[in-house]
């Protein structure tokens, strides 16, 4: 099994990061959240797990051990594959998983393209005793959600826009970041800021 990847970024897509291993370009499958941390041209270190199929062998990458090790885990679920658990992991971090296990929290899970109410109770009694317990309430007024703006802003530069674009997809997502409350999420906002890009080309 590949463990882990590290090397510089040769270059990063909407769901995709290559990073350059010893002369050779690793394709890795990531969360716009982890995509959102690397840089064009800057030395990287994901987190990997490999997933063999007949006719594929796909690399996963994760920012680090914790969310590479709920990904294996939610994949212990009947019906959920890679795609899926990235999937999870892109609209809500490990410990938000854990916590909406712990609590039976449907709704988080149904948040989740592709999972739907009969599904979310499904994986509800099936991880209950798989994830563990969540390590902790993030702190109030944390880093992540003063800096979405940075972030975001950063993520697209990183992706190849130019700083004019960035701006007024920050701009465009503002509304969605207002309404998410304290703590929005870079990796949806990315997300809803690559569609309005995608959109005005």
């Amino acid at each position: 099994m590949i463990a882990f990847v590290s090397g510089t970024v040769a270059a990063l897509a909407p769901d995709t990061a290559v990073v350059e291993v010893g002369g050779v370009g690793m394709a890795v499958q990531c969360t716009p959240d982890t995509l959102s941390s690397l840089r064009v041209g800057q030395p990287a270190k994901l987190a990997t797990s490999l997933v063999v199929r007949e006719d594929s062998l796909t690399l996963y990458g994760f920012a680090d051990d914790d969310e590479r090790q709920v990904f294996e885990l939610l994949q212990t679920a009947s019906g959920v594959g890679p795609r899926l658990a990235q999937a999870m992991l892109a609209v809500h971090r490990p410990d938000a998983l854990r916590r909406a296990v712990a609590t039976g929290d449907e709704k988080a899970l149904t948040a989740v393209p592709g999972i739907g109410k009969k599904g979310a109770q499904k994986l509800l009694l099936e991880l209950k005793d798989r994830l563990g317990a969540p390590v902790g309430a993030p702190a109030v007024g944390a880093p992540v959600s003063a800096g979405w703006r940075d972030q975001l802003h950063a993520a697209l530069i990183g992706l190849g826009y130019a700083t004019r674009e960035a701006d007024e997809a920050v701009t465009a997502v503002a509304p969605q970041a207002e309404a998410a409350g304290g703590t929005p999420q870079v990796g949806q906002l990315l997300k809803a800021a690559l569609q309005t890009l995608n959109r005005a080309r």
